[in-house]
């Protein structure tokens, strides 16, 4: 069963298409179909919520939709939730 989609392939992020419960096996693929992933999810991740495709490491630049979505404000392991208690946004050129 499909758990997440990610938008681009390149992406460090997938988003939840349904709720993901920590301990699982999650699959996911690009929207083009292009690539497949099979995740451990880490956290408990809400429908609609990211998931980290890889280590991101504090300081380093997230991407999503194939664009710099946001900073890690901490170090972001493979199957972890990833939203605001962990990353933040440079939408508006916050630094």
């Amino acid at each position: 069963m499909l758990g997440f989609l990610v938008h681009r392939d390149g992406d460090d992020v997938g988003v939840a298409v349904v709720d993901l419960k920590e301990g699982q096996v999650a699959y996911g693929k690009t929207l083009e179909g292009n690539t497949e992933y099979q995740i451990q999810v880490r956290q408990d991740i809400p429908l609609g919520h990211k998931i980290a495709l890889r280590d991101i490491e504090q300081g380093e630049k997230v991407k999503e939709y194939g664009e710099i979505i946001g900073v890690a404000t901490k170090k972001i392991t493979k199957g972890e939730h990833v939203h605001v208690h962990n990353i933040r946004s440079l939408r508006w050129g916050v630094n």
